[in-house]
């Protein structure tokens, strides 16, 4: 005898977004991941051009901006249109962009506008896939949905470059490209198997004026810069780790970049739904003070175990925090707006890595990473404790 939702719900059954559509859109997000991380080798592809380094820089950065810049514009369109649709469309443009490198003669403009394009595809697929894997997820396991899907991008990141350094190896540059629009493709069929999601009907769609009308300035800032100090934070880690780490007298740093994904891809597939059975608010504090003290130990470490054990504890607050603060976003913005919700989140969030590597990088200069490192544990805690207490609290989270 078939229980209905309603006896589900009474009896307290979990019901689980693990299902044949939340698989294939999981499958194509790894596709379309595993097909950019493959061009992490482009610089390796402009080397025989002999270009100068500011010029490669520019190319391989123009991808971000662009991604970074389309996010926003295109979050409102994919609430309207439906996410399915528009990652399929997405996919298509990706599909139409690749090809285009095999012409690629120097490290010039041409070079710069196929990754301006190839930048805002992923931009719009990518925010578009996570919410369409996210409305094949039951509405109560967002954020645990959303760090399952971020799992998908941590192994697809880390396997596309050994992955593409074999292509090249046995079938040059060519067949980089080509492995590309192949993960493309499969990621647009994919994609397509899915059952078109029917929309929820919701008095709040195309709320996000009324919803920030309802805050003053200073409310909006405050929420607006969290993810900003977020990402500054993460890039301070990111981007310099290896420098402080070679500055130390480390000789290897990969089981550092080692522990941290094991430890957000543990964190995300074991205790990713924490936020949502406790409160946003109530997780994403403790992970920015985990972090936050985490940053403060590694300036003061000498031992390369201690090393490698906060590189674990780094993986452990960032698996936790970003489900949290994303998830918090969307709510604060409303579920008919999640797609917004979500480009504005990994836009401020890039911002925060693109702003916070020159400013990083100028402590380090003046007084060393050990300064840079306090700095940036002290200004994540100060943040943190500013968004904990004048952010506001969401209605949903009343009675956790």
């Amino acid at each position: 005898m078939e229980m209905n939702p309603g006896r589900q719900e009474t009896l307290g059954l979990k019901r689980s977004y693990v299902n044949r559509d939340f698989g294939l859109g999981l499958l194509g997000f790894f596709l379309g991941f595993l097909s950019n991380s493959l061009f992490l080798l482009f610089p390796l592809y402009l080397e025989q051009f002999e270009p100068s380094k500011t010029w490669v820089g520019l190319i391989m950065g123009v991808y971000s901006l662009t991604a970074i810049a389309v996010r926003p514009l295109f979050g409102p369109i994919i609430d309207k249109q439906g996410a399915r649709k528009v990652t399929i469309y997405s996919f298509i443009f990706m599909v139409a962009v690749v090809p285009w490198f095999h012409l690629v003669e120097s490290a010039g403009w041409y070079a710069l506008c196929l990754r301006a394009l190839l930048g805002a595809g992923w931009g719009i697929n990518m925010i578009a896939i996570m919410a369409m894997c996210s409305d094949l997820a039951p509405r109560e396991r967002l954020a645990h949905s959303l760090g399952v899907i971020g799992v998908s991008g941590i192994i697809a990141g880390a396997i596309g470059p050994m992955i593409g350094e074999e292509i090249i190896r046995k079938f040059t540059f060519g067949g980089l490209f080509n492995a590309s629009l192949i993960f493309l493709a499969g990621g647009a069929i994919c994609v397509f198997a899915i059952r078109e999601i029917p929309k929820t009907k919701t008095s709040a769609q195309s709320s996000t004026i009324h919803v920030l009308s309802k805050y003053p300035l200073w409310i909006l800032a405050i929420i607006g810069i969290m993810p900003v100090i977020h990402g500054a934070v993460r890039g301070s880690v990111a981007n310099f780790i290896v420098l402080f780490g070679s500055s130390v007298g480390f000789e290897r740093v990969a089981p550092f970049f080692i522990a941290f994904s094991a430890a957000a891809v543990l964190t995300r597939l074991g205790i990713g739904d924490v936020s949502d059975r406790y409160g946003r608010k109530k997780v994403i504090l403790p992970s920015a003070l985990l972090i936050s003290l985490n940053l403060l130990w590694i300036a003061s470490l000498e031992n390369y175990a201690s090393f490698v054990i906060s590189g674990f504890v780094a993986g452990l607050g960032q698996g936790l925090i970003f489900p949290a603060l994303s998830t918090y976003l969307i709510d604060f913005l409303g579920r008919a707006n999640k797609s917004f919700a979500l480009s504005l989140y990994m836009s401020l969030f890039d911002a925060g890595m693109g702003l916070g590597s020159p400013l990083f990088g100028w402590i380090s200069d003046l007084s060393g990473y050990r300064v840079m490192y306090r700095v940036s544990g002290l200004m994540l805690l100060a943040f943190s404790l500013v968004f904990h207490f004048k952010s506001p609290r969401l209605p949903h989270e009343n009675n956790r």
